[in-house]
């Protein structure tokens, strides 16, 4: 894959206001056809998530093994709070990054956010007490965070429209690929016969922090969104890379691209900076209701799965006596069904719509919640039929999930899309999610299953209502431009 259209330096010598200009440069990406480019674009960001989800995974198997003596003797309610220190990084981490992804570009910000993330990883790996693996968390957290931002942004602008939405939900689902084959490597590192007990779980998260230093290799082929460069001025080399783009398809296809029509042209007003008021006022007085449907669908994602993922292994251990060397194969269904989930519907995002696919699956999702609480508070359940139960509520919750990321990155602005992502998920994930962890753990500390079930009914509880603003504020955002969804800011005079 040659790397000409990656080549996007820009010069910051001129400081004069830019002209006006007319391009065609949204209409141009959103017609190509779907091309080794696009598959490029697909791995080299999504493969982030799978690391993410590998080594969330083993920090999830691994949280029975950190309560044992002869590792780290962690309680349940410091698992629990170690989640919440790397969710807080994720809150920091997006609101930092995602401004200077706005800012700066959706490039650079790769490469800064990976370093970290990456970094972070590793260090967990050599951490000795509570307060330093809680501190490397944060770190590892944070970088997430901008990644979030960046990767979103870039996806939106970079994958045409008539199938942004499953691409969106495919490589977000993607994470679930890496929760997958971190469940399987638990056989070998969980297993005393093989690693001593400290040893494995330090081995797991040095192996996936060496694995993704080859992504950075890899993102060097990325080119930064054209959108964003137009926008801020920077016309000549958004044109090199769009150009760039059409002449590798042209050549993998043999066929002409036809150019749009001139209808299709929008003017923009390009400028460097655009302020907090701008941001802000575009949010909660342009856009209210979009507004409250991000947030409501980020909050109510967040708490359910930061509540659920970060103790499943504490409920296999607690209530069904499952070895904590053993926890990280329930998670492998589990894991199995979030990805089918975005795999097996997120077409439909762009087919059915996006108003009717965000509300079902949220609201089914609720539902079988409430069920499986009210199987468990019965007594009804083995550890196998739980694992069945919660494989089924993520097969939907998955493309929900998914789909709030998706939501605010493509309902706003596209100067402001970065940092919309990461106001909204910093807002839910501090609520939704960074307590969660905390919660639930404390509430499977008890031994008490109604206490258990209490919080299924909360979670599914802020499902609903996600689901009903979905039905009553969802946009229309299926197969339609980026800018017919949200006009540029820099479109106004």
């Amino acid at each position: 894959m040659t790397d000409r259209y990656a080549d996007t330096q820009r010069d910051d010598a001129e400081t004069q206001k830019p002209d006006p200009i007319e391009t065609l440069i949204p209409a141009r990406l959103d017609r190509l056809p779907w091309s080794r480019f696009h598959w490029l674009i697909v791995f080299a960001l999504g493969i982030t998530w799978i690391l993410d989800g590998l080594e969330v995974t083993l920090k999830g198997a691994i949280s029975g093994v950190l309560q044992e003596p002869e590792t780290l003797n962690f309680t349940s309610a410091q698992i629990g709070a170690i989640a919440s220190f790397y969710l807080a990084g994720c809150v920091v981490g997006a609101i930092v990054f995602g401004y200077l992804t706005d800012r700066f570009g959706r490039k650079v910000l790769f490469f800064v956010t990976l370093t970290l993330y990456l970094v972070g990883v590793l260090l967990t790996a050599f951490s000795w007490n509570w307060w330093s693996f809680a501190l490397f968390r944060f770190l590892t957290g944070a970088g997430i965070g901008g990644e979030y931002a960046a990767i979103n942004s870039a996806i939106d602008e970079l994958i045409p429209a008539r199938v942004r939405g499953r691409i969106d939900l495919f490589i977000n689902g993607s994470y679930w690929l890496g929760a997958a084959v971190g469940s399987l490597s638990t056989l070998v590192l969980l297993d005393p016969d093989i690693l001593p007990t400290d040893i494995g779980w330090r081995v797991g998260f040095g192996i996936g922090a060496i694995l993704g230093l080859c992504i950075l290799l890899v993102r060097r082929y990325v080119p930064e969104s054209p959108r964003w460069l137009a926008t801020h001025g920077y016309e000549e080399q958004a044109e090199k890379v769009v150009k760039g783009i059409e002449d590798e398809i042209e050549k993998e296809t043999g066929k002409k691209l036809e150019r749009p029509s001139k209808d299709q042209a929008i003017t923009i007003h390009p400028r460097r900076v655009f302020g907090f008021a701008i941001i802000f006022k575009t949010m909660f007085k342009t856009y209210p209701k979009r507004s409250v449907l991000g947030l409501s669908l980020m909050v109510s994602q967040a708490f359910l799965y930061n509540a659920i993922f970060f103790t499943y292994a504490m409920v296999l251990t607690r209530f069904y006596e499952v070895p904590s060397s053993d926890t990280g194969m329930y998670l492998l269904p589990f894991a199995i069904g979030n990805f089918l989930g975005v795999l097996v519907l997120g077409s439909f995002f762009d087919t059915i719509g996006r108003r009717q696919m965000i509300s079902a699956t949220y609201g089914i999702a609720a539902t079988l919640l409430v069920v499986t609480g009210i199987l468990f508070v019965q007594d009804a359940l083995t550890a196998a039929t739980q694992t069945a139960m919660w494989t089924v509520i993520f097969f939907f919750a998955s493309p929900a999930a998914s789909s709030a990321y998706l939501t605010v990155s493509e309902v706003f602005p596209l100067e402001m899309r970065a940092m919309a992502i990461s106001l909204f998920y910093a807002i839910g994930t501090a609520t939704g999610g960074v307590l969660a962890p905390w919660i639930f753990g404390s509430l499977i500390g008890t031994g008490n299953p109604m206490d258990v079930f209490y919080g299924y009914c909360f979670a599914a509880a802020l499902l609903f209502v996600a689901a009903g603003i979905a039905i009553v504020f969802g946009v229309k955002a299926e197969q339609r431009g980026l800018e017919d969804v949200a006009e540029p800011l820099s479109a106004q005079a």
